[in-house]
């Protein structure tokens, strides 16, 4: 049975039940953090704080026009060949994650904060033209929006750590991000937008519930997840993802990415979303179905009938480095330990994995 956020919230931690957020807890401990990547010697760790960009060496992104205006990501439904004209008009969101979250990681690896000054800067640019509030919510751009939202969030809940930085942008950036949360999830119908999506814009509106102290939004992602672990199968599937024809196992775990997340926010708050189940299941039978339906395509075929495309990047598998940092390797389907051996990094996740939770 799906219990209601109320009584989820009351069974896994005193704080939330007193609903008083941690603005700057984040998904990490960031001075932890500072300390680990300044005096690691771990190859991994080291390649991946070599392969960090930089904000400050690359130029502004002006904010995009309004109305937002994307084709969708499909030809044709929701399946087959990607429309080319999607990533042109994304080009901009996808440079504006790109920067921040540069500036962010090069903060955490470095404690630069001509870097931290950058990403708040490119944050407030866009947060003063009031970007990512003029779309029509049945389109493309309401999936923009949530990636976006999300990327921004997430990189603010660790700048909020940085004593420097400008408070005038820091106010500015946090209640634009309030504003652009709220009216996100705002469009969502009861019942009918509970894919990736829902569990997207949730994520979106827990890393803002924490940076703005919005328990409305910090409580509408534990309740998506609450309803996302509600939804796994006896066998670890999600059924709304594996009706997506040839990219079922993609889309299962494009369904984890954002509830990882959630989990690591809600886990600075004191709440153990890890450990939450329903019908005797929780995230982890979510995880080991997705890392054996990659490495054995078969699994799917109870759901479709369509041949699974199988272009997986290590970059794929960015949001387990979350969940390897609490529980270690013990168990994980081999698909996802090789993949974790490489930096991996996923803007939407802010920015490089590796360098936010790898151990």
């Amino acid at each position: 049975m799906r219990l209601p956020v109320v009584l989820l919230l009351a069974l896994t931690s005193p704080l939330a039940q007193a609903q008083h957020l941690n603005p700057h807890a984040s998904f990490l401990d960031v001075p932890a953090r500072q300390s680990t990547l300044a005096a690691t010697t771990n190859p991994l760790l080291l390649a991946a704080i070599k392969s960090l960009h930089s904000c400050a060496a690359t130029p502004l992104v002006p904010a995009p026009a309004s109305p937002m205006d994307i084709p969708h990501h499909y030809l044709s439904g929701s399946s087959g060949p990607i429309n080319p004209a999607e990533a042109i008009a994304t080009h901009v969101y996808a440079s504006f994650e790109h920067r921040i979250t540069d500036g962010m990681n090069q903060y955490l690896a470095a404690n630069n904060h001509t870097e931290s000054a950058c990403a708040l800067s490119q944050l407030d640019t866009w947060a003063q033209a009031h970007s990512l509030l003029d779309y029509d919510p049945r389109s493309q751009a309401w999936y923009q929006v949530e990636w976006t939202l999300g990327s921004a969030a997430i990189t603010t809940s660790v700048l909020v750590n940085d004593a420097t930085l400008d408070p005038a942008q820091l106010h500015r950036v946090i209640a634009w991000l309030d504003a652009v949360s709220r009216k996100d999830i705002s469009f969502e119908r009861p019942d009918r937008d509970l894919n990736n999506h829902h569990y997207w814009r949730a994520l979106a509106a827990t890393a803002t519930g924490v940076v703005a102290s919005d328990d409305k939004l910090f409580r509408f992602g534990i309740d998506a997840y609450n309803g996302a672990i509600d939804e796994i199968d006896p066998a670890g599937a999600f059924p709304r993802e594996m009706a997506r024809h040839e990219n079922a196992i993609h889309y299962q775990g494009f369904a984890l990415q954002p509830l990882l997340l959630i989990a690591e926010f809600a886990s600075r708050q004191g709440i153990d979303l890890y450990s939450f189940n329903s019908h005797h299941r929780t995230l982890r039978d979510a995880i080991l179905f997705y890392g054996r339906a990659v490495a054995d395509p078969s699994l799917v075929k109870p759901y479709t009938s369509d041949p699974q495309k199988l272009d997986f990047h290590p970059n794929d598998f960015a949001a387990f480095n979350f969940y390897t940092a609490h529980f270690g390797a013990d168990g994980l389907p081999p698909s996802i330990l090789e993949a974790l051996q490489h930096p991996t990094t996923d803007t939407r996740l802010g920015g490089n994995t590796t360098i936010l939770i790898a151990q």
